[in-house]
């Protein structure tokens, strides 16, 4: 078997949720064409997706999930949503509203490919990136990472944790309340999936909510152009800093929406304090008395799926990534989108037109650059 030729891009995207859309039109509207059919093109990108269709993390999203309990899908650039009946699934809405986006602009996509590493051809800052996947090998001026964050769920660990007799599952594996029916279930977590999940397998099965902390809900109407503007001010402040960045609920808190107020009412949305141990049969809680349980839901969050970059080394020693707008600050040829105070589906669409626009600037700088002098008159 002859050894597969290494493909070169200017641009590669890895990710195809709204982030990475988002980038791949606004490439596409710079005159950058398809790195698969123009391989020898000046401006030239793709975009590597690990999933198997179009909707990214969408497709992944339990089925009670409905358009309308979302927190607003904003439409992807140049092509505005449909009409959505607000009880369809929100695993079937979105992914087809991808995939009409994707088809509908003809992007370089290619899938399911899996990003592996990403490296520096060598120790400058100036030269390729090497992208090794699942289907051979990429070199490239830029890497916009949109991998989001459903692939890297948070998962605790616990004392006693691995003597538990019952089912232990995360977020990412909820799929419907009907396999709860009849359970005594522990659901763990502060933030709205956890809310959203307690108030759904209460109605069929026993359930106790924990939490680390007192989970804080705003007073009256959430006010998102306020709150929105406050919090990704809070978080660009985190990542130019150099923090990690926590869940959205921890910059703004838990709102009162439909499915609380019916948690609440039905006097399910009681916090205990977090368990000290697991048992076999349950947990310890922390005044010392035991509650028997055969499920724990862990609802305890995502982190940004950045292993394939770790190669790069671009973590401080606080584990966060500084960013300067988009772009990584220990090496400007990496783009995070989709990430920190982009993670809103209307930050991921700025976050996308916001990068591109910095390399193409960058690009130009380096083209003015290799210009020669223009010659004078005698």
């Amino acid at each position: 078997m002859s050894e597969q030729v290494e493909r070169v891009a200017t641009v590669l995207i890895v990710g195809a949720g709204q982030a990475g859309l988002s980038a791949a039109y606004h490439l596409q509207r710079r005159g950058f064409v398809s790195a698969v059919d123009h391989p020898r093109a000046e401006r030239s990108y793709v975009v590597l997706d690990a999933e198997v269709a179009p909707g990214g993390a969408w497709q992944h999203r339990w089925e009670s999930l409905r358009m309308a309990t979302v927190n607003g899908i904003f439409d992807l650039p140049g092509f505005a949503q449909p009409p959505v009946d607000d009880d369809r699934p929100s695993r079937d809405a979105v992914p087809q509203y991808f995939g009409d986006y994707e088809r509908h602009f003809d992007f370089a996509i290619l899938r399911p490919v899996t990003v592996t590493t990403v490296e520096r051809a060598d120790d400058s800052l100036g030269g390729d990136l090497v992208v090794s996947t699942s289907d051979g090998t990429w070199r490239a001026r830029y890497l916009i990472n949109a991998t989001g964050t459903w692939t890297n769920p948070v998962l605790p660990v616990y004392p006693g944790q691995d003597t538990f007799l019952g089912r232990q599952l995360h977020t990412s594996d909820y799929r419907d309340l009907k396999e709860f029916a009849g359970h005594r279930v522990a659901v763990v977590g502060g933030g709205i999936s956890a809310v959203q999940q307690l108030e759904e397998i209460s109605r069929v099965a026993w359930t106790a909510w924990y939490t680390r902390r007192e989970p804080f809900f705003l007073p009256g109407a959430f006010d998102h152009e306020t709150i929105g503007r406050d919090t990704i001010a809070k978080v660009v402040a985190d990542v130019e800093a150099g923090h990690r960045t926590g869940s959205v609920v921890s910059y703004t808190g838990l709102a009162w929406t439909p499915y609380a107020l019916a948690a609440r009412d039905r006097g399910v949305l009681e916090r205990r304090p977090m368990f000290t141990a697991i048992e076999p049969h349950g947990v310890r809680e922390a005044d010392g008395t035991f509650t028997s349980v055969d499920v724990i839901l862990w609802a305890t969050g995502f982190r940004a799926a950045l292993a394939h970059l770790d190669p790069l080394q671009l973590k401080n020693p606080e584990g966060g990534i500084t960013l300067r707008g988009t772009r990584v600050e220990r090496d400007h040829r990496i783009h995070l989108i989709g990430f920190g105070p982009s993670q809103s589906t209307v930050g991921a669409n700025r976050a996308g037109r916001d990068a591109v626009a910095d390399i193409a600037r960058d690009l130009a700088r380096a083209d003015a650059a290799a210009a020669p002098p223009a010659s004078g008159r005698a």
